[in-house]
């Protein structure tokens, strides 16, 4: 499975659904950022914007909504935003003191659980956590802010990933995200990569459907 998930950080807000629907046919995620202003350097979104979000666009198409903690103690907010309409919930490793803890609290509530990686943190430390976990995210610039550069390095650290994920035998999603755009998503694909967010690669484009179709005809995805 191959899947463009438009992080809505570059969207705006005050009319989501109408920046939503043109592209409804094209995609299958929508990426929720929500940070906390300590684990990283910015504030977003809450339990209660997110619920309102899924509210808005969840008649445009049946979407996962797939929502990316960058938020200390996230077991203390994880049944909220379940109850606020995610279908995927990642944490961070370096943001939980039980990784593994964390993990099945999640799955408790029936959704796919992910895990997401900084850049400088090792793909080796989910080695014992690999059973309860849905989807990794290689974070390919550092956490915080939209915009950024992809860091090149991160491509070892998809194949590595990928090898590790292969070693075990499990169907688990690699998620990328970070400076993903239609210049460098092939690297990325060939790297192990299957699930790829775009954030203002797409909602900056003139044209969002054809930067959309663009970055899936790097990696031949029609």
């Amino acid at each position: 499975m191959i899947e463009i998930a438009p992080s809505i950080l570059s969207a705006n807000f005050v009319d989501l659904k109408n920046e939503i629907e043109p592209i409804k046919d094209e995609i299958n995620y929508i990426h929720l950022d929500v940070m906390d202003g300590h684990f990283v350097p910015n504030i977003t979104l809450g339990p209660p914007v997110v619920k309102s979000l899924t509210k808005t666009l969840s008649p445009l198409k049946n979407f996962i909504f797939d929502t990316h903690l960058m938020i200390e103690n996230p077991d203390f907010f994880i049944k909220d935003f379940v109850n606020a309409g995610s279908n995927l919930i990642t944490i961070h490793q370096e943001a939980t003191k039980h990784l593994d803890r964390s993990l099945q609290l999640i799955k408790s509530f029936n959704v796919k659980a992910g895990v997401a990686l900084n850049p400088a943190t090792p793909i080796e430390t989910l080695e014992y956590v690999l059973y309860n976990v849905d989807l990794i995210l290689i974070m390919t610039v550092n956490p915080g802010f939209g915009g950024q550069s992809f860091i090149k390095g991160m491509l070892n650290k998809i194949e590595k990933t990928k090898k590790m994920i292969e070693s075990v035998k499990k169907d688990i999603l690699i998620q990328v995200d970070g400076g993903v755009c239609a210049e460098n998503i092939k690297d990325i694909y060939n790297a192990g990569a299957n699930v790829f967010v775009a954030g203002s690669s797409v909602f900056n484009s003139s044209d969002r459907v054809k930067a959309i179709k663009e970055m899936k005809s790097k990696t031949n995805i029609i």
